[in-house]
This record gives structure tokens, C-alpha cells and sequence, in this order.
């Protein structure tokens, strides 16, 4: 269970900072940065549940990050050099995110 916790603790933050990184320096729609940077807010609203072990935030955190693993695949397939990279790395942050919250939420789930 604790292995499934730090686990989304650890890729929840560095798909954060990799959201970040990407939109405003790697590969930024335009120079300079871009607005799309605003996509990393979202993720700061299970942070604080999912930091403190919050099941009800690991389920509804779990159908969330699909966004950004959908945003990810799309933009794999269709952006080509660093950005293309980026973006297959958003997906594989986003999948060992959702991997875990689902296997922390079954190891804490009660039983009837």
C-alpha cells in the first residue's frame, strides 16, 4: 500500500513539473511560453488529498488523469520532436499515476 501511495505522490508531482516545463520553456506552443501552461492547475486540486492519503481522492483522481493521458497520446501522435516526447512522457506519467491510484484504492477499500 505505501509502494502504491508514493508512487502517485511521485508521478502526480512530476506531471506537474512536467506540464510546467514543457508549456512554458521545452516546447512551448509559441515562443516564449504559452497559455496552455494553465493545464498544470488542475492538477493541484488532488495534491492535497492525495499527499494526505485521502481514498475518495485516489478513486475520483483516478478518472481525472485520463485527461491529461488522452491530451498526451493525441499530442504523441501528432507533434513531432521534443514536444512528441514530452507528450509520451505525459502519457506514461499519467498511466503509472492511474496504475496506482487504482491499487492503492482496492488495498483500502473495506470489507464487507
Amino acid at each position: 500500500m505505501r509502494i502504491a501511495w508514493n508512487t502517485a505522490i511521485a508521478s502526480l508531482v512530476a506531471l506537474i513539473f512536467l506540464c510546467l516545463a514543457w508549456e512554458l520553456w521545452l516546447a512551448p506552443i509559441r515562443p516564449g511560453g504559452s497559455m496552455l501552461a494553465l493545464k498544470t492547475l488542475p492538477l493541484l486540486i488532488p495534491l492535497f488529498g492525495i499527499l494526505h492519503g485521502k481514498r475518495y481522492t485516489f478513486q475520483w483522481s483516478s478518472m481525472f488523469i485520463l485527461l491529461y493521458f488522452t491530451e498526451g497520446v493525441m499530442r504523441g501522435w501528432a507533434d513531432t520532436g521534443l514536444a512528441q516526447q514530452l507528450a509520451l512522457a505525459e502519457t506514461a506519467l499519467s498511466l503509472v499515476y492511474f496504475v496506482a491510484v487504482v491499487f492503492y484504492s482496492r488495498m483500502t477499500r473495506t470489507q464487507n
